[in-house]
């Protein structure tokens, strides 16, 4: 499976083309708006949330509530690209039409600067609107068809806030994938700890106050998983590399850690490694996850376990010192749009992206043109694994 997305961020539409996905999967549009949805709610979100509602439109690949096995194209309309059409236009304009909005101040923290420089732009705006967290959306549409399919093979993912600005929460390790799926859902800050909610709350709003932004840790858990997605047999196929690289592309993203992760470094081996069991019902598994469900590079059957650090959104309403790239003279950067926190709703970007790396390593290793045997082949193994 591979897709493709493409759109600016005030351009007419967003557009993702998804290849590779097997004949049969259920699938609606409303699976898809849910997400979307999702994506854009979380305390801390600026003012474009108020002027888009993103709703999706399928123009290819299904029929009568199922994939057809070809491509399947997802569309989502800007609905602010009408106040943004002379400026986005694709048609030449004049050159006193170029200059409106022109970006010449590059932001701190954002791609304007280099992209301007790599790509010979003199309007840094030609970056900003490709490199937007709004190119997210489409990614989050892409998870939802992966959610979709790997919901259909019991295997179930859910994601949640463990910090935001420093303030941290507590998550026990009884909890279940559901139980962490329903306390986030219920949670305006995505936090599955009740006593510390109001807290990141009124740190987000403080932040606010001070036309300032702040960052913070997500955690994504997966499970149902079965053992031996992924390999050990070049670096390449390990498929906790491939959720590290999926993770860490997501805007704004810094860091990635499994399980313990970096307190790993810490740690003796004895409070590291995950001592293995053996039951007539469940076959083998683990004492401990320590390892967020990952030996060599492979999963070992316990839930899938991922952390990202995502840093401050770099667009400031009390902006940082730049660089005009016209004059070279110093100059506070430009101010777009912007959220005093948006770590929320990369959340949900965050489960997409695990979802669609579990997704692919699932279809290949199970290859099939239809989704039917797909499962068959899923459940045989999973019988395989328990009996081995």
């Amino acid at each position: 499976m591979r897709f493709l997305t493409a759109g600016e961020s005030h351009g007419p539409e967003l557009t993702t083309i998804i290849d590779g996905l097997p004949a049969g999967i259920p699938l609606s549009v409303e699976d898809i708006n849910i997400e979307l949805k999702r994506r854009q709610g979380g305390y801390g979100r600026g003012g474009r949330m108020l002027i888009e509602t993103d709703t999706v439109e399928v123009t290819s690949g299904l029929r009568h509530g199922k994939t057809l096995g070809s491509p399947l194209t997802l569309v989502v309309k800007n609905d602010d690209f009408k106040n943004w059409a002379t400026v986005m236009g694709i048609e030449p304009v004049s050159d006193r039409e170029k200059k409106k909005r022109r970006l010449s101040k590059p932001r701190p923290g954002h791609a304007d600067l280099v992209g301007g420089i790599k790509y010979e732009h003199d309007d840094l705006r030609n970056v900003l609107e490709r490199s937007s967290a709004r190119e997210t959306t489409m990614r989050v549409a892409v998870g939802a068809v992966c959610k979709k399919l790997l919901s259909e093979l019991a295997i179930n993912i859910a994601g949640h806030v463990l910090e935001i600005g420093g303030v941290r929460g507590e998550i026990p390790e009884t909890m279940t994938v559901a139980e962490i799926k329903e306390r986030a859902e219920a949670s305006a800050v995505r936090c599955v700890d009740p006593q510390i909610e109001e807290t990141m709350k009124e740190k987000i709003d403080a932040t606010r106050k001070e036309g300032n932004t702040i960052g913070g840790v997500v955690e994504v858990v997966v499970g149902g998983v079965p053992v031996g997605l992924g390999s050990h047999t070049q670096w390449d196929t390990k498929l906790d590399g491939k959720i590290a690289q999926a993770i860490v592309s997501i805007n704004a993203f810094k860091g990635v850690e499994f399980g313990v992760g970096f307190e790993a470094a810490r740690l003796p081996g004895s409070e590291v490694m995950d001592e293995i069991l053996w039951s007539e019902v469940d076959g083998y598994t683990r004492k401990t996850n320590h390892l967020g469900g990952f030996e060599g590079g492979m999963t070992n059957g316990m839930p899938i376990v991922v952390r990202g650090v995502m840093k401050p959104i770099p667009t400031l309403y009390k902006p940082l010192m730049s660089v005009d790239i016209d004059t070279k003279e110093p100059y506070k950067a430009s101010v777009e749009r912007s959220d005093s926190s948006a770590v929320p709703a990369a959340c949900v970007v965050a489960e997409a992206m695990v979802a669609i790396e579990v997704a692919k390593a699932v279809l290949d290793k199970f290859s099939a043109d239809s989704f039917k045997q797909v499962k068959k082949s899923v459940d045989n193994y999973r019988e395989y694994t328990r009996a081995f």
